[in-house]
């Protein structure tokens, strides 16, 4: 079983069903998992009590925060297959990078990667042709994209048989 912490952003029902509708058409993964930021990424090798452990005690005194998605981006994945489209924050962006660094310590360090650079997003899209995805982040900047949202939890997910399911949700602080 792999394990995963994301934030489901708290959204307006009209933004999630914006960025919903967005991902039906560019995303891959839009049937997989509703739109989130990936805190802690694929891990296998420690069992889920010992995971979840280490999740609630990094978090207890994380307080919950605003974000502000302003700019769509472009990013090749580190298979050099698939080029990325994200909603990246203005608003909120330094707090979720500490949150991700504050998850990678301890038990977690070594599992942190230093092949891939954290970009703190909301994967929206994704193509195989850099032009293609360069166009849709192109046209969506034009639009000048605002999305305000909360992060006020985190959710612990597994990944097995192909699906996602949460083991448990954690509550921020207010």
């Amino acid at each position: 079983m792999t394990y995963f912490v994301v934030a489901y952003p708290e959204l307006q029902e009209s933004d999630f069903d914006w960025i919903q509708s967005y991902r039906s058409q560019h995303d891959r993964q839009f049937s997989l998992v509703k739109p989130h930021f990936t805190l802690v990424f694929s891990i296998q090798e420690l069992d889920k009590e010992s995971f979840l452990a280490e999740v609630k005690q990094k978090v207890a005194d994380v307080k919950a925060f605003d974000f502000e998605l302003n700019v769509a981006t472009i990013n090749q994945d580190n298979s050099g297959k698939y080029y990325h489209e994200f909603l990246v924050p203005d608003v909120g962006y330094s707090n979720i990078v500490k949150l991700h660094d504050k998850l990678y310590s301890g038990l977690l360090a070594p599992y942190l990667r230093f092949d891939v650079d954290f970009i703190p997003h909301i994967s929206i899209g994704d193509s195989e042709d850099a032009q293609t995805s360069k166009q849709r982040v192109d046209d969506l900047n034009s639009q000048d994209v605002s999305i305000h949202g909360r992060i006020g939890s985190l959710d612990v997910l597994a990944f097995t048989n192909g699906a996602v399911s949460t083991i448990e949700k954690i509550q921020l602080r207010d």
